[in-house]
């Protein structure tokens, strides 16, 4: 059975992080680098291994280079210098491209300018579970609500950190409802995990592969998901737009992206072997480890999506009345 560890350790293998000089795609020949803006063990960084170790078809070797730092935007921002000739490409949550200009002051990059969105590889829906704090009984979201409603120093949630998409489907919920829910923002979501697991918080808002296994434990209690549908990994779990709270629907896209200016020819192809590699049984089971849902959308849709998201949550961020960040 592949596990998320053994995945961790396969993909390490197959896509070491090194430098290498840039080299023209031409035949599957030359060396391409995938930059991950995240540190290694990653969602991104496991998923741009997966991609990394099966795109032969497109160059001879692939690996991955993680540039963590600005919550991913060092990475962004290094596409944008980057070689346009096909051989350096970002994979990518669409948070970075999409929310990101909304809650920085100053960005080094134009998300819908700078560089070329080739495809998108997968999608997956966040959670919100509750910790040992909420009393048993309390299973359902509206039980939730009412709880927070009746203990309002108690009603908080954890994110991995603010001005995420998760502090915002918070924030949404708290203003849909009408109760008080306290913000708890992590570095990251493995520390909001741990402090759901100690119940030192009430709940937690994350990325749904995150309380996964203490879900189906029994140790912790998920009550909604934010897809469109019900997630694969918790069928039993309805979504927020089943629940009433349509404006909670929300997904966290990964994608793949070009520097703007990149021929044609090369964005073609990159998304032509991505589409390829994501029929791949051992890639999408890989993916589906991490509780993605493979979803190649292509070129021609992936544009219009991303300007729709960026607007989205434009819109989002301005109703919160969150205050954009240095």
């Amino acid at each position: 059975m592949l596990t998320r560890r053994r995945l961790l350790a396969v993909s390490a293998a197959a896509g070491a992080t090194r430098l290498v000089p840039s080299a023209v795609m031409a035949g599957g020949s030359g060396t391409a680098r995938i930059l991950v803006g995240f540190p290694a063990g990653g969602t991104t960084d496991v998923m741009a291994r997966l991609l990394a170790a099966a795109l032969t078809d497109y160059a001879s070797t692939v690996v991955v280079e993680n540039r963590p730092g600005g919550a991913g935007r060092f990475a962004i921002e290094a596409l944008k210098t980057s070689a346009r000739d096909g051989s350096v490409f970002l994979l990518a949550p669409l948070a970075t491209m999409t929310l990101y200009p909304h809650i920085y002051r100053t960005l080094r990059y134009d998300p819908l300018h700078d560089f070329i969105p080739v495809s998108t590889v997968g999608v997956g829906a966040y959670a919100l579970a509750l910790s040992s704090k909420v009393p048993g009984n309390v299973t359902t979201l509206a039980e939730f609500i009412a709880w927070c409603r009746n203990h309002p120093d108690e009603a908080t949630f954890g994110s991995p950190g603010t001005g995420s998409p998760l502090h915002f489907i918070g924030m949404q919920l708290a203003r849909a409802a009408r109760f008080s829910y306290t913000h708890v923002p992590y570095q990251g979501a493995a520390p909001a995990l741990q402090d759901l697991l100690s119940g030192q918080i009430a709940s937690g808002i994350l990325p749904i592969d995150t309380p996964l296994p203490y879900v189906q434990s029994g140790a912790l209690r998920a009550v909604a998901t934010s897809g469109a549908r019900r997630a694969n990994c918790l069928p039993g779990v309805p979504t927020f737009r089943e629940l009433g709270y349509p404006e909670l629907e929300s997904m966290d896209w990964w994608g793949v992206f070009l520097p703007a200016g990149a021929p044609e020819e090369g964005a073609a192809k990159l998304e032509g072997a991505i589409r390829s590699i994501l029929d791949d049984r051992k890639v999408r089971d890989g993916l589906t480890t991490l509780s993605i849902e493979v979803e190649a959308i292509p070129r021609a849709r992936f544009s219009p999506l991303l300007r729709s998201e960026f607007e989205r949550w434009g819109r989002v961020v301005e109703l919160s009345g969150f205050a954009p960040e240095d």
